[in-house]
């Protein structure tokens, strides 16, 4: 290119002379302006993740103080939001209250395991079965299995308790875990049914190729691929069962067979049928250390279970 013809290219004109548009900006332009956009948009989606998570801690943080305080400071009104002096009386109150807190946790746990080890036990074939075998009329059966979401459990638990008290089961855990496992169970098998179908086919004809029937493909195969699913089922029925109350209210009528829902109901009530609201945020902070610990040990699991078969 002649001398004329680059000027008339710096100046905006074509080789031949053409006026052109304005010189678009180079390659480096444009990489040095993307990077600074993103870190922008990195610390503004971090700032507002930042609120979020902070909004969400507000009501535990303020629990936990209320719970630090003295009875009388706990209950007055107008509240106040640091405490003035320091006190345990309501973790005392907590762990000692009527049979020990340390039963009703257990009770707790006992259902809560039993209502995990339910809802795998019969979640886990029925989602492999409605998504990898051929069942006449599968889509309409899992449409039925469906059906017990829109239906309110407390309608169902007037008759659960009489067939309950007839066949032994009242006040017992593997009753109230039955119940657990009814209204967990639904949403267990449309999880793990999700997950199940997003496993690649590849996996499964290579089983089969290699002589494996159905049972021992979805021990080997499908259940190691589909961990997070399993995972994300375990702590669903885990919150659910922990923090059930009106079930565990019908079915446990014993003291000792209460859970830790109906102990925070029992361990409110002060003087004069007043509210103990330390007694009371003391045993709301004991009841969230095992959901928050669940949850930390098992959150890396927890999304990628979620989003499992999301996007095929």
């Amino acid at each position: 290119m002649n001398a004329p013809a680059q000027a008339g290219a710096i100046a905006g004109r074509g080789p031949l002379g053409l006026t052109g548009g304005p010189a678009r900006p180079g390659p480096a332009r444009v990489r040095a302006a993307v990077p600074g956009a993103s870190k922008r948009t990195a610390y503004l989606l971090g700032a507002i993740l930042l609120a979020v998570g902070l909004l969400m801690l507000f009501p535990v943080v303020m629990s936990f103080l209320s719970s630090i305080k003295p009875p009388t400071e706990a209950s007055a009104a107008p509240p106040t939001y640091l405490p003035h002096s320091l006190s345990l009386a309501n973790y005392v109150k907590v762990f000692s209250y009527q049979a020990g807190l340390a039963t009703y946790v257990f009770n707790s746990l006992a259902v809560a395991a039993l209502t995990i080890l339910f809802c795998l036990v019969l979640a886990i074939p029925a989602g492999y079965g409605l998504a990898r075998l051929y069942v006449p009329g599968r889509e309409l059966l899992f449409l039925v299995l469906l059906l017990p979401l829109m239906i309110p459990y407390q309608a169902l638990l007037t008759p659960l308790y009489l067939a309950f008290s007839k066949m032994g089961l009242a006040n017992t855990y593997v009753g109230l875990a039955i119940v657990h496992t009814i209204l967990q169970l639904p949403f267990s098998v449309y999880l793990l049914r999700q997950n199940f179908e997003a496993v690649p086919r590849d996996l499964e004809e290579a089983a089969k190729m290699d002589g494996c029937g159905d049972l021992a493909i979805l021990w080997s195969v499908f259940l190691p691929a589909v961990r997070p699913g399993i995972v994300t089922v375990v702590l669903f029925a885990f919150i659910a069962s922990w923090n059930e109350f009106i079930a565990a209210l019908i079915f446990m009528n014993r003291e000792t067979m209460f859970t830790v829902p109906i102990m925070l109901v029992g361990v409110r009530l002060g003087h004069y049928g007043a509210i103990d609201w330390g007694a009371l945020e003391a045993g709301v902070v004991i009841s969230v250390i095992p959901c928050f610990a669940i949850y930390a040990l098992l959150q890396r699991y927890y999304v990628s279970g979620l989003l499992s078969g999301a996007v095929k």
